[in-house]
């Protein structure tokens, strides 16, 4: 191996790492995050305004979106759980006599 070579990596390797230092960092997860404004589409989802979570339309608790999976397309609601779908479903539709 060239070892001018590799004082070139390692040179890259420190530089990279004092970028990352210096370089703030928005953690999604972090409280401060706020509540994000999603379009839902069909198979996935349009961010109008950035942030950590949506909240559910049926239970009203906060879903990180990294861990949304459930949503209505038609409805522009997102679901905690598929228990959560069944019942915004139950909910709409017409008593049976």
């Amino acid at each position: 191996m060239n070892p001018g070579a590799r004082v070139h990596y390692e040179s890259l390797q420190s530089r990279r790492s004092r970028l990352r230092r210096r370089m703030p960092v928005l953690k999604r997860l972090e409280p401060g995050g706020g509540e994000a404004v999603v379009e839902y589409l069909d198979s996935n989802l349009k961010v109008l305004r950035p942030g950590s979570f949506v909240r559910c339309a049926v239970t009203g608790e906060a879903i990180p979106l990294e861990q949304l999976r459930y949503w209505s397309v038609e409805r522009q609601e997102a679901y905690s759980s598929p228990e959560a779908v069944l019942k915004r479903l139950r909910r709409a539709q017409p008593p049976r006599d």
